[in-house]
């Protein structure tokens, strides 16, 4: 039992520390027919500036608007450079650079795009991309300009990305390939990325160990995320991320709490799921939305990548069961030495990140 107690603290201190974020960063990059290379790096702007303003030891921008905000990007360019590194085989290049700030859908933020220009070098064979202006996971799509079939990578902050053969234009996908590609990526978006929603899953679990009441969470859960994660991906509804994101984390720090003080499910329990799942839902649009989704295949995606993400939950739901529902969930010490301890862990990351995520 102790050693299971140390796996939950050390899953825990890591979800303190790597919680995905949505819709922070995002790289795009394409490689014309003309020997030229287009990246467009999209970010958080005043993050961004707050990052450079604290390496070079000046004090962050009072002020968080667009106007502000653009002509400080331009200011620290030559810093900026210094985190980013482009390769050609391996030769290093420096890129002509723009910035653009734009407001973001609420008045308290503001997304930079940053354009990296720059032209192939014409014996080149492989491209490796270094972006380190990022603590969190990012997706990298690269494509051929003549392709409309991306390659992806989720890359860590700093990280160097597999190199991408420049010779050959990627194949293209067909209906199989576009649904194996994102089963996967719904799948690794809750194993291992999605730290929030593994503890959430986790919190609906520590409830009760009894099938029925699983089942009747899960499926509120999913009913619920599937609605707003197609609505948010055909555009009817568009919520801020920085709006979404804090009551995410606080819809986990509920469940557990509530675990804490409730021994059986009650019907309100599957009401507050349902209405949990459909916050859950317009999270999953941001982060597929980093992705993007083939015009051509576009129903093929969402709902791969939703089957995806259900894979990813019930593998959670069976490693649990494995490891303490199946062995310990009918003895008489399973509540105040599993459920109490986990949830309360649970809880009290939860509700550091909501505060993280209000203040960020």
């Amino acid at each position: 039992m102790r050693a299971l107690a140390v796996a939950v603290v050390v899953l825990l201190v890591a979800s303190v520390i790597h919680a995905h974020e949505i819709g922070t960063t995002r790289v795009s990059v394409v490689f014309h027919e003309s020997r030229r290379y287009e990246i467009e790096v999209v970010t958080d702007a005043a993050a961004l500036v707050e990052k450079l303003a604290a390496v070079t030891g000046q004090s962050p921008p009072s002020r968080i608007n667009a106007s502000a905000l653009q002509p400080l990007l331009a200011t620290f360019d030559e810093t900026f450079r210094q985190r980013v590194r482009i390769q050609f085989d391996s030769a290093a290049d420096r890129p002509a650079i723009a910035y653009s700030v734009v407001s973001g859908v609420d008045a308290s933020s503001a997304v930079a795009t940053i354009l990296l220009t720059g032209t192939i070098p014409s014996d080149a064979h492989q491209f490796t991309w270094t972006y380190g202006w990022t603590f969190a996971s990012y997706a990298m799509t690269v494509r051929h300009a003549a392709s409309e079939s991306p390659a992806t990578e989720w890359l860590e902050g700093g990280q160097t990305s597999a190199p991408f053969a420049l010779r050959s234009p990627a194949p293209s996908i067909d209906r199989v390939g576009t649904a194996w590609r994102y089963l996967t990526l719904g799948f690794t978006h809750i194993v291992p990325r999605g730290l929030d929603h593994i503890l959430f899953v986790l919190g609906i679990y520590l409830l009760s160990g009894r099938v029925r009441a699983i089942v009747r969470q899960v499926t509120a859960f999913t009913v619920a995320h599937s609605i707003t994660l197609g609505l948010s991906l055909y555009g009817v509804i568009d919520v801020s991320s920085r709006l979404v994101e804090p009551l995410i984390a606080l819809s986990i720090a509920y469940v557990a709490i509530e675990n804490m003080f409730l021994s059986e499910l009650r019907s309100w329990r599957v009401a507050l799921v349902f209405a949990f799942g459909l916050l859950h839902g317009m999270g999953f649009a941001g982060a597929l939305k980093e992705l993007g989704l083939p015009r051509a295949e576009f129903a093929t995606a969402l709902l791969t990548f939703n089957a995806g993400v259900e894979a990813g939950q019930l593998a959670v739901i069976a490693a649990a069961f494995l490891l303490v529902g199946w062995h310990c969930s009918e003895r008489a010490w399973y509540r105040s030495r599993i459920v109490l301890p986990a949830s309360a862990l649970i809880a009290c990351t939860s509700v550091y990140w909501t505060i993280a995520r209000l203040c960020s």
